[in-house]
């Protein structure tokens, strides 16, 4: 249909645009003489198609407002959401915007309803009604109403009383606008307009239309941010907690159903660390979203990054909002009724289960996992997995153009925030600790550390340089060590925070540290230093429920450590002449494919699900677990 083409092209525009639309809030919807199509729940604006569009029967959904409802308003929106779900063909297509009654209430051919940041300067405003006559006369101002039910059959009483033709612009206090028109560029010229009066009223009052924003105060949060982690969670899984990168001034109050949503009512102070939270709780019985820490920092807490971030950027409108409101007598906020019904209201609590994201049901789902080496090769092949399953990956390499590409990839498949990057060397303690630092910061601590990164230099004992020797003994032992040293006292806070809660520390190791290697001294020494050093940290970290395993993998013979033309085993190990009778780079690789009773290399997915089996166990740890098709087998 032309009309829903044209439709999803203008809910793309005002969608994609941050100065109408955050997280992708708002409606829209067309009317033919008998049917409603409106954008479905789960749908951003920003993404929508015309095949998008939810079809309704119009003559079902006015049967609402003829129907017997109930006084309790919990079954009142029950009834409501019932009838919707009735009212859309064909039947189970999706379901409608909880404002779908409302929509199907105005004349118009075309709604768009929108909640920007300057029109609820306005309407969250204490002057916010005088405002809206002086400024649009032509518009309705209706005061603030529960959303769902109660707000349709007020409008309707509205719009049966008004005489003549029905106002274009609908201003709902403390929520957002309605526009209606018979056409889409109409509607266009009306948002055009009611966002300049607004600008030049923000510009004369000498309030910013930009959020003012301060540098964020870092110092002692590196302490604080994980046990604030491990109060905030519970013993099979902590959220996320993103520090926003510049700080702001968080409201105050509730606002608009749409910033309760994402980000609550109320922003939590930290003055006294964890026992603010648990104070918090047991004033509102919920757990804060928004932390405001004593430095400045403002942090977002979610069960995932893109949900933590989704809080940071409902925060921040929120805040723009405040600041907004102080042109026009300051802010209105919601009160206590009218908050309570909005946080115990079914259908925000769907809205806010999508936008928080779902992956599978595993036990990495929604857990920071950190890949040292994630860039490529058996890193960045683990990392996919774990993105694949719904956990946060953070891809920490020395080469981090290349990590950051790979995580916008990894994005691009399994989700906006499923996986970020870090510039990290890890035989370097400076380079280890900003890695930790930015992870702190980034997602609040770490579930699983995987120590992945490695070197191999290839020679006999007689001839390899020390340096190379040393190269690769500092990488891959050192490193470990230093990795270890650096995340273990972040983990160790946060599960101090949680008792029952443990977290992970599994080190790829290589089946060369199982057994001797010819001509490869300097690596598989350090691979079975390394297992010496599992062992010990193990025993160590116990305390602090932590558990630290190894993983032995097989040869990845597909990946560039092997295969690199240049640089890679293949090529090492036929120059080192270390294959007897070995002519060519296949040659080689097929003397050691010969080599595995399974008549393969080993690949990342192998090794993830050695990874998951570990952290799952409740009485494992200090194992060197063989990954190998058999080619190396325990006693």
């Amino acid at each position: 249909m032309r009309e829903l083409e044209s439709l999803a092209v203008a809910s793309r525009s005002y969608g994609a645009n941050p100065e109408f639309v955050f997280l992708g809030g708002g409606n829209t919807s067309y009317k033919t003489a008998d049917r409603l199509f409106i954008k479905p729940s789960g749908v951003t604006l920003a993404d929508i198609q015309a095949d998008d569009f939810i079809a309704m029967d119009r003559s079902a959904i006015r049967a609402l407002y003829a129907a017997d409802m109930p006084a309790a308003p919990a079954a009142r929106e029950e009834l409501v959401k019932n009838m919707m779900a009735a009212a859309v063909t064909p039947p189970g297509a999706g379901r409608p915007s909880v404002e779908a009654p409302l929509h199907e209430l105005v004349d118009y051919a075309y709604v768009i309803h929108l909640h920007p940041a300057k029109i609820n300067g306005m309407t969250c405003a204490v002057n916010g009604p005088a405002v809206c006559e002086d400024l649009f006369p032509d518009a309705l101002w209706v005061d603030y109403i529960d959303p769902g039910a109660t707000l349709a059959m007020e409008i309707k009483a509205i719009f049966d009383a008004v005489e003549g033709e029905q106002p274009r612009i609908i201003f709902l206090q403390n929520h957002g606008v309605f526009v209606g028109a018979d056409t889409l560029e109409e509607i266009d010229a009306i948002y055009a307009r009611i966002m300049a009066t607004l600008t030049g009223a923000y510009m004369r009052a000498g309030v910013s239309t930009t959020l003012i924003q301060t540098g964020v105060t870092v110092d002692g949060l590196m302490d604080v941010i994980p046990a604030l982690r491990g109060t905030l969670g519970d013993d099979n899984a902590l959220p996320v907690l993103k520090t926003a990168e510049t700080a702001f001034e968080p409201a105050t109050g509730p606002l608009t159903p749409d910033h309760m949503v994402y980000a609550k009512s109320y922003p939590c102070s930290i003055m006294a660390g964890p026992a603010d939270i648990l104070d918090y709780a047991d004033r509102f019985g919920f757990t804060p979203r928004v932390l405001l820490m004593s430095g400045g920092a403002v942090i977002g807490v979610g069960k995932n990054l893109k949900a933590a971030e989704g809080v940071l950027t409902a925060a921040r409108d929120a805040a723009l909002v405040q600041q907004l409101t102080r042109a026009f007598g300051g802010p209105r906020f919601l009160g206590d009724t009218e908050r309570l019904f909005i946080e115990n209201w079914e259908v925000e609590s769907y809205r806010q289960k999508i936008a928080g994201g779902t992956g599978a049901d595993t036990s990495a789902r929604g857990k920071v996992c950190v890949v040292t080496g994630g860039a490529q090769g058996f890193g960045l092949g683990i990392a996919e997995g774990l993105a694949a399953v719904g956990a946060v990956v953070v891809l920490a390499d020395v080469n981090i153009a290349v990590a950051r590409q790979a995580a916008a990839e990894l994005n691009a498949r399994f989700g906006a925030d499923s996986a970020v990057s870090v510039e990290v060397n890890i035989a370097d303690e400076g380079s280890v600790q900003r890695m930790i630092k930015s992870l702190v910061l980034t997602c609040g601590g770490v579930d699983l550390f995987i120590a992945n990164a490695g070197v191999l230099k290839a020679g006999s004992v007689k001839e390899l340089p020390l340096a190379d020797w040393e190269f690769v003994t500092k990488v891959n032992y050192t490193g470990y060590f230093l990795c270890v040293k650096a995340v273990a006292p972040v983990m160790a806070r946060q599960n101090a925070a949680r008792p029952g809660y443990w977290t992970d520390i599994v080190q790829i190791n290589s089946k060369s540290g199982l057994e001797g290697s010819n001509r490869n001294g300097a690596y598989a020494g350090s691979k079975f230093g390394t297992i010496g050093l599992t062992q010990s940290f193990a025993m160590e970290l116990v305390t602090d429920r932590i558990k630290v395993n190894s993983v032995c993998p097989g040869n990845f013979f597909d990946g560039p450590l092997w295969s690199d033309p240049e640089r890679g085993l293949f090529v090492q190990y036929l120059r080192s002449k270390k294959v007897p009778g070995a002519k060519t780079v296949a040659d080689v690789k097929a003397f050691y494919e010969a080599k595995v009773p399974m008549g393969r290399g080993c690949y990342p997915a192998d090794v993830l699900k050695a990874i998951l089996y570990l952290t799952a166990q409740t009485y494992e740890t200090g194992q060197a677990l063989p990954v190998t098709g058999g080619q190396v087998m325990l006693n």
